[in-house]
């Protein structure tokens, strides 16, 4: 077994540093399964040995393992739409549970590449151009994509199943009786004016033509956020024929949607279903509560942050494409169709 012992530094001198005890400075260092602490003690401890120029040693020497995260969004982004904040949280819980050292950037960061040098992995969340995946793997080998599916069987890439969780939707509201389903999407521009396509409205254009629902004067694409959900939403109800439910690409979208319903006196659902996607833990706290598809983001980040360390650690090079399920919340904002959509 492998123990922490000084070079520069003592365990005591860690513990004054974190401000806790030497015990659980010990266990910390030593992995031990069995503490019960905070993850915010864990980093503490974490930072204070490596500022401390702590090595860990014993038989066998090993490295610090350097996990590289780039976000494509922005920090004050993350906190306008929590998607890929739980994404990177799954990661970085996970590193912090197993003692890896975490090297963060953002896209929106001048020069963000720099801050990737040294790394032993990198994973990378959100959208980026075909350029950007090129240079990326340049960094290094051993790379994730997560919420990106890359046409390029060298990487790894998890991605949610969105033919799954469009279905699971458009079935969800036929059922309830409705045919004039609107959806509210977003457009993604990526570097070079490169537009990302939503796989979601795909899968939403083929449901509709599968099952002879009109799509063409339902359909609306804004951005991911509660403006462009309100101004869409506004749109719909200005219009001669407006839909009885609307499906949105993410929660924040149907947010805006439901203070447009509302602020024109219609009700939810009994006038017009709403439906969202990404399960933002607010969804509990709407008026009415927002049903949603649920996207399990934080798992996404935990899964691809084990995958890159496990297949290092065993010098796996087969690359893996997982599509993670997404499965309907079902709570208020959805009911039977009015009148049998004679409005």
């Amino acid at each position: 077994m492998e123990e922490w012992r000084e070079e520069m530094a003592t365990i005591k001198d860690i513990a004054e540093m974190a401000g806790v005890s030497i015990t659980t400075v010990s266990r910390i260092l030593n992995n031990d399964s069995s503490l019960s602490t905070t993850m915010e003690t864990k980093q503490k401890v974490i930072d204070a040995a490596k500022k401390l120029n702590y090595k860990k040693v014993g038989r066998s020497t090993k490295a610090t393992f350097r996990l590289g995260i780039v976000q494509w969004f922005s920090a004050e982004q993350e906190l306008q739409d929590t998607y890929y904040l739980s994404v990177r949280n799954g990661i970085e819980d996970f590193c912090i549970k197993n003692c890896i050292q975490i090297v963060r950037a953002f896209k929106t960061d001048v020069n963000y590449m720099d801050y990737l040098e040294n790394i032993n992995g990198l994973i990378c969340i959100g959208k980026f151009s075909k350029k950007e995946v090129k240079e990326l793997k340049r960094i290094s080998k051993n790379i994730v994509f997560l919420d990106m599916p890359v046409a390029d069987y060298s990487v790894t890439s998890f991605t949610l199943d969105f033919e799954y969780a469009v279905n699971k939707a458009m079935s969800y509201l036929t059922k309830l009786g409705h045919t004039k389903i609107g959806f509210l999407g977003g457009r993604e521009i990526l570097d070079s004016d490169e537009v990302f396509d939503d796989e979601r409205i795909k899968e939403y254009v083929k449901y509709c033509s599968e099952h002879g629902l009109d799509y063409d004067k339902y359909l609306k694409e804004g951005q991911y956020s509660i403006e462009s959900g309100y101004s869409m939403m506004s749109e719909f109800i200005q219009s001669e024929d407006m839909p009885t439910a609307v499906f949105a690409a993410s929660d924040y979208i149907a947010f805006g949607a439901m203070k447009a319903i509302k602020e024109n006196g219609l009700k939810i659902p009994e006038d017009i279903s709403v439906i969202g996607f990404d399960d933002a833990q607010i969804c509990n706290y709407t008026t009415p509560t927002l049903t949603t598809i649920h996207a399990p983001a934080y798992d996404m980040g935990q899964y691809g942050a084990n995958f890159l360390f496990g297949a290092t650690n065993c010098s796996i090079t087969t690359p893996l494409n997982v599509k993670m399920p997404c499965e309907l919340v079902e709570r208020e904002s959805c009911g039977p169709v009015k009148n049998k959509e004679s409005r």
